[in-house]
């Protein structure tokens, strides 16, 4: 009997997904064997600087696509916010994975939430599309970098004065702390990461074997959604360090997308809302809507 090799970061949240695919494929293909392959991003590694300023896309996943492409593992497990809309030549998304909760959560100290901060509280998070998004909505508010995993950045709130921390809902849920939850950031505040709450399935071009396989792990709606989103930032060339929120949700047989892009200062932020029913298309007229408000020179200036 084959075994299916599935790369995965060695995070504790990275573990638990690929574990989750790893079930999935289980109940599906009970006679076949798989087994985790850990490896350690450059993302991973570099702890004591924030991601923007390292200037690198694909910090999460390039080690992942090598070993893809060297045919040491069969398929990859990805967060795929993490995943930049341009792959690798060689490599496809072949499943995109149900969609948890897309939004971002607030963990503040004493169960308080976004509004309950002392004017000049202090937020932790390293994200600028967060930090944008929440100086836009609070200009009073100020920021702690904030890396690591989720566990690392529980206890630094912990040993901190920081008023509360800014994380993605899903990888919060999929550590089973709900109760931490202080609120659930509405996206009139914070527009979430693109991808953000869907975990991606990556392989090879050449293990069309594999591909339809893979095929029962992939959800069409998500599937519609993160595509709409996906094609507004490769039309913005933005990557996951840049402040570039979206999201798509379906309605009936229409995708609604909703897009923000944002100065650093949080002084400005652009929005679009887009529907219609190509996920290319919605995509890429919300790209085009926050282009001709200026979003051109905002992206440009922080490259």
């Amino acid at each position: 009997m084959s075994i299916w090799r599935i790369g995965t970061r060695d995070s504790v949240l990275a573990l638990w997904q690929a574990e989750w695919v790893r079930a999935r494929l289980e109940s599906v293909y009970p006679e076949q064997e798989f087994v985790l392959v850990p490896v350690k991003t450059k993302g991973d590694k570099i702890l004591d600087v924030p991601l923007a300023k390292i200037g690198d896309k694909g910090l999460f996943t390039k080690e992942l696509e090598a070993a893809l492409l060297r045919g040491e593992i069969d398929l990859a497990v990805h967060s795929l916010k993490d995943l930049p809309t341009v792959l690798p030549d060689g490599l496809l998304i072949t499943a995109y994975c149900e969609r948890e909760e897309a939004r971002d959560v607030f963990l503040g100290r004493g169960g308080a939430g976004l509004r309950d901060v002392p004017r000049g509280g202090v937020i932790g998070t390293s994200s600028l599309r967060r930090k944008a998004q929440l100086q836009y909505f609070r200009p009073d508010l100020r920021f702690s970098d904030l890396r690591g995993n989720l566990q690392t950045r529980w206890r630094k709130l912990q040993e901190s004065g920081m008023a509360g921390i800014v994380l993605a809902a899903a990888g919060v849920k999929r550590l089973g702390w709900e109760e931490r939850i202080t609120e659930v950031i509405p996206e009139e505040i914070i527009l979430p990461a693109v991808g953000q709450g869907s975990i991606a399935v990556e392989i090879s071009v050449s293990r069309e074997d594999m591909k339809e396989k893979l095929d029962p792990l992939n959800h069409r709606e998500t599937e519609k959604a993160v595509l709409a989103e996906r094609a507004l930032m490769r039309k913005l060339e933005g990557g996951c360090q840049v402040p570039i929120g979206a999201l798509a949700r379906l309605e009936g047989d229409e995708i609604r997308l909703k897009a923000m892009v944002a100065g650093l200062d949080g002084a400005r932020v652009l929005r679009a809302e887009v529907c219609g029913r190509d996920p290319l298309t919605v995509g890429l007229e919300a790209a085009e809507r926050l282009l001709e408000q200026g979003a051109g020179e905002i992206l440009a200036s922080l490259r």
